[in-house]
């Protein structure tokens, strides 16, 4: 019997509702509720019991997981709370099936962020232990020099720890490309600050093997050869993922 019980965070992950970090911040809220009652964090559910969120019935009826890429424009959030934000991104790209941004763009930035109803793929894309890169293009508000790029990229003192040594190169005179492998809360800007520059513009242009290739404000699936690309690259991360989903894919 015990291999038939899953944890409620996990189960509202897997059939799509949303990621198991969001799950906990739903079940502290008091909005789940299994079987009429409002459960504890880590509470274990049986394929039998029934899932309420915020009133509405959760049914696992999973079909193909959705995978999109999309070219955030500056101003949108990057939350699923769609009761709060008004400029959030779930309202602006309006899919038609439920889904969950991956991490965060904070709302001055631009440019990349995945989006997926697969809430296991989220923390082995995210969690900086598995070292996936997100790259970067930065434009600052004074001439960039090669102490700059050094302390940049040997790593600077923020939200009490150094950041991880990373990959940075110098564009232009105002501009530099920076490639990550961590995602602190507003890492690059905090970065910048530390060393007496300010960000003008921030713009993510590729997550691990996705790149940025769509105009702002648009969306679109991932590939059949990005998705495979994306697996074999998770495939040694944590955190369990599902082998034989696939993105759909839309004729040309």
């Amino acid at each position: 019997m015990e291999e038939n019980l899953k944890r409620i965070n996990k189960f509202l992950s897997e059939v799509g509702y949303c990621s198991r970090r969001e799950a906990d911040k739903l079940i502290d809220a008091g909005r789940v509720t299994i079987n009429g009652e409002v459960p504890q964090m880590g509470t274990k559910i049986t394929p039998n019991d029934v899932v309420h969120v915020d009133g509405k019935l959760i049914k696992n009826t999973k079909e193909e997981f959705v995978y999109l890429a999309f070219n955030k424009p500056v101003g949108i959030v990057c939350t699923t709370d769609t009761r709060v934000e008004k400029d959030n991104i779930i309202d602006f790209i309006n899919y038609p099936k439920r889904i969950f941004p991956i991490g965060r763009l904070d709302k001055p930035s631009e440019g990349l962020i995945l989006l997926t109803d697969d809430g296991d793929i989220v923390n082995k894309i995210l969690r900086a232990s598995n070292n996936h890169e997100k790259e970067y293009i930065v434009k600052v508000d004074k001439p960039i020099s090669q102490t700059f790029i050094k302390h940049m990229s040997e790593g600077v003192p923020i939200l009490d720890k150094i950041t991880k040594k990373c990959v940075v190169e110098k564009l232009g005179t105002y501009e530099f490309k920076i490639i990550l492998t961590q995602g602190l809360n507003r890492q690059i800007r905090r970065m910048c600050e530390y060393l007496n520059y300010d960000v003008l513009t921030l713009k993510r242009v590729r997550i691990m093997n996705i790149k940025l290739d769509m105009p702002v404000g648009k969306y679109r699936e991932l590939t059949a050869v990005e998705f495979k690309e994306l697996s074999s690259l998770l495939e040694d991360s944590t955190k369990t993922f599902k082998a034989n989903a696939r993105p759909n894919r839309k004729k040309d």
